[in-house]
């Protein structure tokens, strides 16, 4: 709904009020009971445009109220900012100080975990004699025979 609206639905409502009063009045006069007053088909035109009225500035006021929650949330956001740049340079460089210590902390477990985790190589690991090729091959078979 249009916030800019509210005036005229305002007037709308009073309006509607008014015309709904004097109707009433009209058909008390009438002699009319309750229960026909209620069936009148202008009667219950002027409370449908009575209850639209409402809807419509109760759907207004919500939001309203949230464009003033959104102002205020945009205000705290730019003032948390400010803060943050205004922090002073020391505290800064005194916790990228202690980043660096934990870091180089974490390092150094690292290279001793895997000084622990390397087993020195035994000759059953190793090849204890290197590949022989073909003509090696030949010359052994020769004298084996």
């Amino acid at each position: 709904m249009n916030l800019r609206a509210r005036i005229y639905v305002e007037n709308q409502k009073t309006n509607a009020q008014l015309k709904l009063e004097a109707r009433l009045a009209l058909l008390k006069e009438k002699g009319l009971d309750s229960e026909a007053i209620s069936q009148d088909a202008t009667v219950r035109k002027l409370k449908g445009m009575i209850r639209k009225a409402i809807f419509r500035l109760a759907t207004i006021a919500a939001q309203e109220k949230l464009n003033q929650e959104r102002a205020q949330a945009k205000a705290d956001k730019l003032a948390a900012e400010k803060a943050a740049r205004e922090k002073p340079k020391e505290e800064e460089i005194a916790a990228e100080e202690m980043g660096k210590k934990e870091k180089k902390e974490k390092k150094e477990k690292k290279e001793k975990k895997e000084k622990k985790e390397k087993p020195a190589k035994t000759e059953k690991q190793g090849r204890a004699e290197p590949k022989k090729g073909k003509d090696e091959k030949k010359a052994e078979k020769q004298e084996n025979q």
